[in-house]
């Protein structure tokens, strides 16, 4: 029995076709993306929706923060694995992808989730000026502030709350000591920064383009 897997195109889809179907409206948003050429890559992966999903079940999650929301999907996923009281807040500065985004959350009916349009700085400053707390907060932004969010958010989040931040492994490039450019960097100096965070339990899981998942302590 080998120790690690080959997950290749083919192996993805045939663990998506063995796990809980996605809704209509899921899966509309991943087609629209697939019309956006490069940027289609700002949605997270499928197997990560359902991670997330499972998630926020299972840790009976009810309030949730997301930075960056690109189309929808990561919110609607989540969103839609929450219970009826609770609520996610998604916070993201570009009007055309927001805009899109509620087209899909009114689809699916969805009225747990309330947008942020600004930058993400001004919105976490004022999240935390109220004295917001969450239990699980989900950052998929621009990577230069990654270290920013993360920071802000250990003040966000309740004791054994969630922190969750994608595109940790960077398409396998931060372990590649070639790779030498500015977002690989910036990526290694970030996990290097949760790595040495006291506060939190931190693991990476290898599903996607890498997920840390952080417990606060």
């Amino acid at each position: 029995m080998p120790k690690k897997l080959d997950l290749t195109d083919k192996l993805e889809q045939y663990i998506i076709n063995h796990s809980e179907s996605l809704t209509s409206v899921q899966n509309e948003i991943i087609q629209y993306n697939k019309t956006l050429g490069d940027q289609k890559r700002l949605q997270i992966s499928i197997s990560q929706a359902q991670f997330l999903q499972t998630l926020v079940k299972i840790s009976n999650v009810k309030k949730i923060l997301e930075i960056g929301s690109f189309t929808g999907f990561s919110a609607l996923s989540m969103a839609l694995a929450l219970p009826p009281d609770g609520y996610l807040i998604s916070l993201d500065k570009n009007l055309e992808f927001s805009n899109k985004a509620k087209f899909f959350y009114d689809k699916a009916n969805e009225k747990k989730i309330k947008q942020i349009i600004k930058p993400a700085i001004e919105s976490l400053k004022e999240l935390k000026d109220s004295k917001q707390i969450f239990d699980l907060i989900f950052i998929d932004a621009d990577k230069e502030n990654y270290l920013i969010y993360y920071d802000t958010c250990i003040d966000l989040i309740d004791k054994n709350g969630l922190i969750i931040i994608d595109n940790v492994l960077w398409h396998g490039e931060v372990a590649d000591n070639t790779k030498k450019d500015k977002f690989t960097n910036i990526i290694r100096e970030f996990n290097n920064h949760v790595k040495q965070d006291n506060k939190v339990i931190k693991h990476i899981i290898p599903i996607g383009d890498g997920l840390t998942i952080c417990i606060k302590k």
